[in-house]
C-alpha cells in the first residue's frame, strides 16, 4: 500500500478521554436524579439530535433540565457537560510528530459545539490541524457516507491517500469501502507502530 498524504483523526478516545460520569456527578448537586440516570440522558437521543446538528445549544441546555430537573443556568450547565475530557499524551505527541514532518492532519468526529469550544479552549494541540469535520456542522454522524465525503472535500483527497485513526470499527468499515486507508485505535501504542509501517515516520520517531 502507498504511503498516505494525509491523517485523519477521530477526537474522542482517540486525542482525548472523556467520561461522561465526570458530567453526571456535577449535574446530581443541581437536579433530582442520581449520576447514572443523568449519564443515560446525557447520552440519549437528545444527545444524538445535538451531534447532528439538529438543535441549538440553547434547545439541548433546556430539553436536558426538562429530562433531569437540571436547576443551573446555561453557563453551569455548559461548564458541567464540557468538562470530561483529558489528553491522550502519545497520541498529542504522534500529532505533533506527523505535523512536523509537514504531514496534513484533520479532525474528525462525532461532537457538539460545547464539547469543541472546550477542547480548542483547555488543549493547545487542537489548534494545529489543517481542518475541522464535526457532525454538528455538517448534519450528519459517522458512519453516514455524508461525513466521509465532507472529510474528502475538505482535505482534497480521496482513497489511500487519507489515513484515519479511530477506536470504533463501524466508523471504519465505511471508510475502508470509500478506499482510506484505517488504523483501529486499541492502544497509543499499536496505533504509533501501525503509523511507522504506513511510512509516514522512521522508526525512531514519534516514540
Amino acid at each position: 500500500m502507498e504511503t498516505p498524504r494525509v491523517v485523519i483523526f477521530d477526537l474522542g478516545k482517540v486525542l482525548v478521554d472523556f467520561d461522561y460520569g465526570l458530567a453526571a456527578e456535577k449535574f446530581c448537586a443541581n437536579c433530582a436524579l442520581k449520576p447514572e440516570a443523568v449519564r443515560s440522558v446525557l447520552t440519549s437521543e437528545i444527545l444524538y439530535r445535538y451531534e447532528t446538528g439538529l438543535m441549538t445549544r440553547t434547545e439541548f441546555y433546556e430539553e436536558i433540565c426538562r429530562a433531569t430537573g437540571f436547576a443551573g443556568d446555561i453557563e453551569q450547565f455548559g461548564s458541567f457537560f464540557a468538562d470530561i475530557f483529558t489528553p491522550i499524551e502519545p497520541m498529542v505527541e504522534l500529532h505533533a510528530a506527523l505535523r512536523a514532518r509537514g504531514v496534513p492532519t484533520y479532525i474528525f468526529s462525532n461532537t457538539n459545539d460545547l464539547a469543541i469550544a472546550h477542547i480548542r479552549h483547555n488543549f493547545p494541540f487542537f489548534r494545529n490541524f489543517d481542518g475541522y469535520i464535526l457532525s454538528y456542522e455538517v448534519g450528519a454522524m459517522k458512519p453516514e457516507a455524508k461525513i466521509y465525503e465532507a472529510a474528502e472535500r475538505q482535505s482534497g483527497h480521496r482513497g489511500s491517500n487519507l489515513l484515519y485513526i479511530d477506536d470504533r470499527p463501524e466508523n471504519l468499515v465505511t471508510a475502508e469501502a470509500r478506499g482510506w486507508q484505517v488504523i483501529l485505535q486499541e492502544t497509543p501504542d499499536k496505533t504509533l507502530a501501525a503509523v511507522r509501517q504506513s511510512g509516514l515516520l522512521d522508526r525512531r520517531a514519534g516514540g
